[in-house]
């Protein structure tokens, strides 16, 4: 049942008003969307939504509507069909076709992911003990999709007699996945189907239990963990989290000996673990959940090691507790808290641990032996770059296996002999097409002043041909939610907009973890604008010292980053010559309101409960969609997927639909839906490709760049 009270008004108004204006194809006219009102109404506040109408997905109407923005951005970007093509071409020659990874080793078997030459999916194999023995395929996933316009393949878990493997399918986009069991041994996909899993599993020590975790029908939360004894028809509840502000998952120690069930909110987090060799045994709590103590644990030997914000840890400290008690009041200190060091993750293997920190925002790697003979970080010089901890599933070795890149060099996977301190380079990125070479670009970190007085890192890099004036083309990318940090990262595809005189500026805006937890909390909840003024900011400073002009700058993001372009765009529009939002998530008072969509009662500790009056003001005050008002905008490009669970479609359609009735420029306004995809846009790696294609395409478009 929905929170707020809904009246609807002009209920006398004929069914066909409801009609979308169709676009003339000639002469090409935006689709301009029916109004009918619909009264909202919270605290005693009333909110008008003329577009309420577009959120029933299987309306001919709303449907016809979309076919109708379609068509118009068809017509409207048909003159850079045949460079959409070249660009798509471009961007697919620097990808490696016949690309194999890095095998890594677990229980036995060297585990391998391949891509073929025109083939979109993976294929998953194994070799058994040597890399040189006969490779045995698992899974071709190209074959699976036969039939699909969408298909993902979310993960599969692998027996511990290496005879089964638990595998979850999604053929909508909506991230409902239908968990299946396959013998090795025969090829045969057993009869045991389960359909609306949240898409991961794990199997006990039995080698016949699994449990996995599945969906509410409506809201998607993952909010049940079943036990499921292959050949039984009749699966065990084991936990339900009746908490909606919580989701629910299952996993398996690294060390193998428990399966572990996590309850998770965005401020709290409760673990439950049961012996991976007692299938049928009650789990046990590890620590109840407490409002506001965050906290994870690892096994190693006869103890777990507890990550946590206990007691003002702002920045995370490591816990020690012995198997016997978990309780906190047992939790002894192993590595204190840091105001300047956020501990973001440890890894565990026999003879050593590896800590992943951040200081200064950028990625340290930290081996320390378990008996204390050495302690050491690895060393990396780049003044920005990005680092992290590579699949190691195999507890008992000395070999180190991560990952390096940086916004100018291809990502490398690397293996580190912890002991030695030799380093190898497993594999090095390709980036074919020719032309390919990393000194020919320059990247740098620079810090913006926010409006309170802050320093607000950007990670920037361009051609080193690239003359750097108002003139210059600046595409300006952030997220800034849920902590989430996007580091410096290697991108083939930007290459394309590089090599094409375009700058690439990552701001670090304040929600994202970039400087430390503190960064994240201040740029939540009723701080959630620093994270928008914080990116208006960093474009003032682009232009103000001369590295663009308003004429110039174009801004991009997606999802939450979404959210972002719709505050930027009615906070500051004339910054910005051009808009990429992807998947927006722009209605946000009607969406926290309406606890049947798709994750919004997890996520009352990112932006607020609405029905508390303060946190309803404060989001109101900043809501995409309930503050576009008559003025000029920035051109503008909008996607969406049909099927998108996390952000609804109607959403960003609402918005453009406002949008063309109150702005008063003749900028464009284009609305790309993917009607056959969800939040994550196309399935397979070369038609991703192509949406990219599409959004270059308009920012080159407004620079005149399209031959």
């Amino acid at each position: 049942m929905k929170k707020y009270q809904v009246v609807l008004l002009g209920c006398l108004i004929f069914a066909a008003s409801c009609q979308t204006e169709k676009t003339d194809m000639e002469n090409p006219t935006p689709p301009v969307a029916k109004k009918i009102p619909e009264k909202l109404v919270k605290h005693e506040d009333v909110r008008v939504d003329d577009y309420y109408w577009m959120n029933k997905r299987e309306d001919s109407t709303v449907i016809s509507h979309l076919e109708a923005e379609n068509a118009y951005y068809a017509k409207m970007t048909e003159h850079t069909k045949d460079f959409q093509k070249d660009l798509f071409e471009e961007m697919k020659a620097r990808v490696k076709e016949d690309d194999t990874s890095v095998p890594y080793k677990q229980n036995g078997y060297w585990y391998i992911t391949k891509y073929e030459t025109g083939k979109e999916y993976p294929i998953y194999s194994r070799k058994k003990e040597s890399l040189d023995a006969a490779e045995e395929i698992l899974f071709d996933c190209n074959e699976l999709a036969k039939g699909h316009e969408f298909f993902n393949m979310s993960s599969f878990s692998i027996s511990p007699d290496n005879k089964l493997a638990a595998f979850s399918i999604d053929t909508v986009s909506r991230r409902k996945y239908t968990l299946q069991v396959k013998n090795l041994e025969t090829g045969e996909v057993l009869p045991d189907k389960i359909d609306n899993t949240a898409g991961n599993s794990v199997w006990a020590d039995d080698n016949k239990t699994l449990f996995y975790s599945k969906q509410d029908d409506v809201t998607l939360r993952s909010d049940k963990i079943f036990r499921h004894h292959l050949g039984e028809l009749e699966d065990t509840l084991i936990f339900n989290e009746t908490d909606e502000t919580f989701g629910t998952a299952v996993y398996k120690s690294k060390s193998k000996k428990y399966i572990i069930i996590v309850s998770y909110s965005t401020m709290t987090m409760e673990f439950q673990t049961l012996r991976a060799d007692n299938p049928d045994g009650e789990f046990k709590i590890f620590h109840p959940r407490t409002r506001g103590l965050e906290y994870s644990i690892s096994h190693y030997g006869n103890d777990f090691y507890v990550l946590t914000n206990k007691d003002g840890a702002t920045n995370f400290k490591l816990m020690k507790v012995s198997e016997g008690n978990t309780l906190a009041d047992q939790w002894k200190e192993f590595i204190p808290h840091r105001e300047d060091v956020l501990l973001e993750g440890i890894d565990i293997f026999k003879e050593y641990y590896v800590l992943t920190e951040r200081k200064n925002g950028l990625n340290e790697l930290k081996i320390v032996r378990w008996d204390g003979a050495d302690s050491y970080y690895l060393p990396f010089d780049s003044e920005t770059y990005t680092t992290y901890v590579s699949t190691n599933p195999d507890f008992d070795t000395e070999v180190l296996r991560y990952s390096y890149n940086s916004m100018t060099t291809p990502s490398s996977i690397l293996d580190f002999n912890m002991r030695t301190k030799e380093k190898e380079v497993k594999k090095e990125q390709e980036v074919l097409g020719g032309n390919f070479d990393k000194t020919n670009y320059v990247e740098r970190r620079i810090w913006a002043d926010a409006r309170d007085g802050t320093k607000v890192p950007m990670s920037i890099v361009h051609h080193k041909e690239t003359k750097i004036d108002a003139s210059t083309p600046i595409l300006q990318y952030a997220y800034g939610s849920y902590g989430s940090t996007v580091d410096p990262y290697f991108s083939t595809v930007r290459l394309s907009l590089l090599d094409r005189g375009f700058v690439y500026a990552l701001a670090h805006v304040r929600g994202g973890q970039y400087l430390g937890r503190p960064w994240y909390e201040d740029g939540k909840l009723l701080k959630k604008k620093n994270t928008f003024t914080d990116f208006i900011d960093c474009s003032k400073h682009l232009i103000g010292n001369n590295y663009t002009s308003a004429d110039h700058l174009y801004a991009m993001g997606g999802s939450a980053g979404g959210l972002l372009m719709g505050a930027i765009v009615n906070m500051a529009p004339e910054l910005y010559n051009g808009i990429v939002a992807a998947v927006p998530f722009v209605d946000v008072v009607t969406t926290m309101l309406d606890d049947s969509i798709p994750l919004t009662t997890g996520e009352f500790d990112e932006w607020g409960n609405p029905d508390e009056k303060e946190y309803y003001t404060y989001m109101k005050s900043y809501s995409p969609y309930d503050n576009v008002e008559p003025k000029d905008y920035p051109n503008m490009l909008v996607t969406t997927g049909l099927h998108d669970s996390q952000v609804q479609y109607f959403e960003p359609a609402k918005w453009v639909a406002k949008l063309r009735e109150l702005k008063t420029d003749n900028h464009l306004l284009l609305f790309d839906i993917n009607m056959d995809a969800g939040h994550g846009g196309a399935s397979g790696r070369f038609e991703a490709l192509k949406e990219v294609a599409r959004e270059y395409a308009f920012l080159l478009d407004l620079e005149g760049k399209v031959l």
